[in-house]
């Protein structure tokens, strides 16, 4: 397993494509998840080009796992969608308080594996850590996350530092919990992880516009490589 990890612009426009294809098959195809989507691909207005994720591979080069950080010092999808899960609390807003969303961890090659089986793999504890990783090196102390709540054992049986921010809830049918998940100080680079593509992470503020497809959100890759984005 390869973990690739790093701002939206430092991924390839294949890679890119990829984690969207992947996210849709997990979250709308596979979870059920009714989410405003487009051709196969699932993006919101958290995915811009200062987004950062962490990509797992297998050795094929296929997606097998996936996940995306932004600072709460900027929008994210707890403060903007899922307040309510903090019941009346203040969404944290901290440079050094990140948000983990949109992680996922199943091997679509393992045709056995109920979806239960690939999100409880090895997958999930490898790819959490390496996101872990990843936060401390962009100099966040903690995580903040919405989970289904069946995903707090999971926490605890893997090891991971894990508090809740408020009782669980239901949320169209789903029992959700925010929680907040330690960061390791001085996290070490895991084996197979390549962390940021071109050497060190560029925070910037997130564009207005939202990626609605795969070849859009490669359009705009482009041009935020080719300097025609810029995050103000």
């Amino acid at each position: 397993m390869k973990v690739i990890s790093g701002a939206a612009d430092e991924l390839s426009n294949e890679l890119f494509a990829k984690v969207c294809r992947y996210r849709h098959k997990v979250f709308v195809e596979t979870l059920g998840w009714e989410l405003d989507t487009e051709e196969g691909v699932e993006l919101d207005q958290f995915d811009h080009a200062g987004t950062i994720y962490v990509v797992a591979q297998d050795e094929d080069g296929e997606v097998i796992g996936c996940g995306r950080l932004l600072p709460t010092s900027q929008p994210y999808l707890l403060s903007e969608v899922f307040p309510q899960l903090l019941k009346g609390a203040a969404p944290p807003c901290h440079s050094d308080i990140w948000e983990l969303s949109r992680f996922a961890a199943m091997d679509f090659n393992k045709k056995s594996d109920t979806a239960l089986d690939q999100v409880s793999s090895s997958i999930a504890v490898k790819l959490l850590q390496a996101s872990i990783a990843c936060a401390a090196r962009l100099g966040a102390k903690r995580l903040v996350t919405v989970s289904p709540i069946g995903m707090e054992r999971w926490l605890r049986r893997g090891g991971f530092n894990a508090q809740r921010l408020a009782p669980p809830m239901k949320v169209d049918g789903q029992t959700l919990f925010a929680c907040l998940i330690e960061v390791q100080k001085n996290a070490p680079i895991l084996v197979g992880e390549l962390p940021f593509l071109n050497g060190q992470a560029i925070i910037r503020k997130p564009e207005q516009s939202r990626w609605p497809t795969a070849h859009s959100a490669q359009s705009a890759l482009s041009k935020a490589r080719s300097g025609t984005i810029h995050g103000n």
